[in-house]
């Protein structure tokens, strides 16, 4: 279990009744969680009070609403380890962040900066650019995929408004599959690999994908992708119907002969305080020197 209570910018308030309260910079939001099947402990007060609540189906599954009891900005700043980006209510109910990645974040910038040189960091469904800005900061050249133009848009925003424009980041709008498929035909190599795919998802010519059909292809591409020296593979995954063991063994299978180390299990935030476990993903990431 990789677990955070949150930083300045971001606490789990409470949970429970299929749902969860956070805090994301100054706003509190109530949003669905159906792992949250025991009892809230906060007063009901805390939750009919929050600034916004999402009404609708799960992460992956569709659409839903928010509801606002007053008005709120479009976008606002939050801030994480010397890197900020902006805070947006979505669609499907996210907002920008997923903070219980910053256990990976913080790892990647230890293995970046002990390096002793500068690495080169593809990361796949690379979303709003924290991690790839994170890494950027730490002194890597980073190159970031995703098949949203919105979400393209969105980490320039983030990239811009922390100052580090300067930064070697190329932003890539593909699809993950075609993208490494391409780099392989090219002969290029990556020091570290980041992927954080859906379960489902489309890419900008309409390309499909499917974790369970698509990962095992995609995952030996990035390992075909790592230079001789490489410094790390995170793979997270996010409402799926599995263990951590399916990500683990497949990852495991395509790194073959290559050694190292394999963690694998659950990203999980903690209730402030010290309380209850939240999980909220799977992982498994590799290192080649344990």
């Amino acid at each position: 279990m990789l677990e955070t209570e949150g930083w300045d910018d971001y606490a789990l308030i409470d949970s429970g009744d299929g749902r969860k309260l956070e805090r994301y910079g100054p706003y509190t939001v109530v949003r669905p969680e159906p792992q949250g099947m025991w009892t809230p402990r906060q007063p009901a007060e805390a939750w009919e009070n929050a600034d916004a609540t999402f009404t609708g189906e799960s992460d992956e599954d569709g659409a839903g609403r928010w509801r606002f009891p007053r008005t709120l900005p479009d976008t606002w700043r939050m801030n994480c380890d010397g890197v900020s980006f902006l805070g947006r209510f979505t669609s499907f109910r996210h907002v920008g962040v997923f903070p219980e990645q910053i256990t990976h974040w913080r790892w990647m910038i230890e293995r970046i900066t002990s390096a002793g040189r500068p690495l080169r960091i593809l990361n796949l469904f690379a979303y709003t650019g924290v991690a790839s800005l994170l890494c950027a900061r730490a002194g890597a050249e980073v190159t970031h995929i995703d098949a949203s133009k919105k979400a393209i848009a969105w980490a320039r925003e983030n990239q811009t408004l922390s100052g580090l424009d300067h930064l070697p980041i190329r932003w890539i709008c593909e699809d993950a599959m075609r993208f490494t498929g391409r780099e392989i035909r090219r002969g290029n190599r990556y020091d570290g690999i980041i992927l954080d795919p859906p379960k489902f998802g489309r890419g900008p010519k309409n390309e499909t994908w499917d974790l369970y059909r698509d990962l095992p292809r995609l995952l030996s591409d990035c390992v075909e992708l790592l230079e001789q020296k490489p410094a790390f593979i995170v793979l997270t995954a996010y409402s799926i119907r599995s263990s951590f063991l399916a990500i683990h063994e497949a990852l495991a299978e395509r790194l073959g002969d290559r050694g190292g180390l394999i963690e694998s299990g659950e990203l999980v935030l903690r209730e402030t305080g010290g309380g209850r476990a939240l999980s909220t993903s799977l992982f498994s990431r590799w290192t080649p020197d344990g």
